[in-house]
């Protein structure tokens, strides 16, 4: 231990929460001149990955797949609906339910943001990021998100 180095400086945690804040602060500030805040990025993002990979998903599983809030989640969605970048419908047998599908703007949107956000990435962790990734899924699994990746 180096002079200095006690109490919080020696948590793995209190440095993955330092390092998640700087990570966010960077996305935030890069996505700003996209019009769009790291939250509305994950849920728009979400939405068009998971319409790729199985079709038009319900606003609970975008929401599941970004991390977000389900309340939340359909405040964003509906400012996002509103900015022409996304549809919202009735599901076909669930009257609860909505189906999220991405307007071409959306979809051309979510695809820049996701290069700015694959840029930071790159930026906070390197190209050689998968024993990183591992780790942090690990942890990310332990609070019950581990079907979220496809």
């Amino acid at each position: 231990m180096t002079r200095g180095e006690s109490g919080p400086l020696l948590s793995p945690g209190f440095w993955l929460h330092q390092a998640a804040l700087a990570w966010r602060a960077e996305l935030d500030a890069r996505l700003r001149p996209l019009g769009l805040t790291p939250t509305q990025f994950l849920l728009l993002a979400s939405t068009g990955w998971l319409e790729h990979v199985d079709g038009p998903p319900t606003q609970q599983e975008a929401a599941e797949q970004a991390g977000a809030d389900r309340m939340m989640a359909s405040k964003v969605l509906r400012g996002l609906e509103e900015r022409g970048l996304l549809v919202r419908e009735a599901h076909e047998t669930d009257a609860r339910a909505l189906r999220l599908t991405l307007t071409e703007d959306g979809r051309a949107l979510a695809r820049r943001a996701t290069q700015v956000a694959r840029d930071v990435d790159a930026m906070f962790f390197g190209a050689e990021s998968a024993d990183l990734r591992g780790t942090l899924r690990r942890i990310a699994e332990q609070r019950g998100g581990g079907e979220r990746d496809r």
